[in-house]
């Protein structure tokens, strides 16, 4: 059927120099017509396909990477959107917890589609954070089982961010690992003055049991969130090992 209109169109075009004005006329309310519904479908089209594909977990990876993940929340579509007067310890999906200890909270969340040409993760996280009683405002995203396995102190942990702020704010992250009845943490500032914002956990200086390690979670600690929109576009995180001397 496509084949056979592409023809007749064709067929059309090329008796258009020689056609009946009246013939003509009709012909070009008809290509009108068709051409308002092409140029709809056409828009759609191209408006999705240079969005970033969901449940993408693409993104760059150091060499020598054996573990990498995407969180849920910035790979695919949350049944709940957002909320408003957000609560702490109120859960974002399967794996982000926002912790926070103000009396009245005035925080809210929303998940948006990423939409700009340089974003690789399909979604984002916007909070937007209005009067702020309280001392911390963190997000915990707790990273899966493969994140832990065959986990060695050779190995650095990479946490990349993408965040957009309506005014600057320090970031900090803090990489936290359970074994045993133990716990060792690390903590890093996030460079967002940077082109490229991430921070590498070198566990070799911490005094990890590598035969114990039960579970992983990063804290992204706000500093100073009040009157303040923080949008985070992408959170990665790799695993690789350090280069042997």
């Amino acid at each position: 059927m496509h084949q056979g209109a592409l023809r007749r169109w064709r067929a059309a075009a090329q008796a258009a120099p020689k056609e009946e004005l009246s013939t003509l006329r009709s012909l070009r309310n008809r290509a009108r017509q068709m051409r308002q519904v092409i140029d709809e479908v056409t828009f759609v089209a191209e408006s999705r396909l240079a969005l970033p594909r969901i449940g993408s977990s693409a993104f760059p990876r150091p060499a020598g990477t054996d573990w990498s993940w995407r969180p849920q929340l910035w790979r695919g579509p949350l049944t709940q959107k957002g909320l408003s007067g957000v609560a702490s310890k109120t859960t974002i999906g399967d794996e982000v917890t926002i912790f926070h200890d103000c009396r009245i909270s005035e925080l809210t969340w929303r998940q948006l589609r990423n939409v700009r040409e340089d974003d690789l993760s399909p979604f984002a996280l916007r909070m937007d954070v209005f009067r702020f009683d309280g001392s911390f405002l963190s997000l915990v995203v707790d990273m899966p089982e493969a994140a832990c396995a065959g986990l060695k102190r050779r190995h650095l942990m990479r946490l990349g961010l993408t965040v957009d702020l309506e005014k600057p704010l320090e970031i900090f992250a803090r990489l936290n690992i359970k074994h045993g009845p133990n716990t060792e943490q690390i903590v890093r500032e996030m460079p967002l003055h940077e082109a490229e914002v991430f921070v590498e956990f070198d566990l070799a200086y911490t005094k990890l049991n590598e035969k114990r390690v039960d579970r992983m979670w990063v804290d992204l600690i706000f500093e100073g969130p009040e009157m303040n929109q923080i949008t985070l576009r992408d959170v990665t995180f790799a695993r690789y090992p350090r280069a042997e001397l």
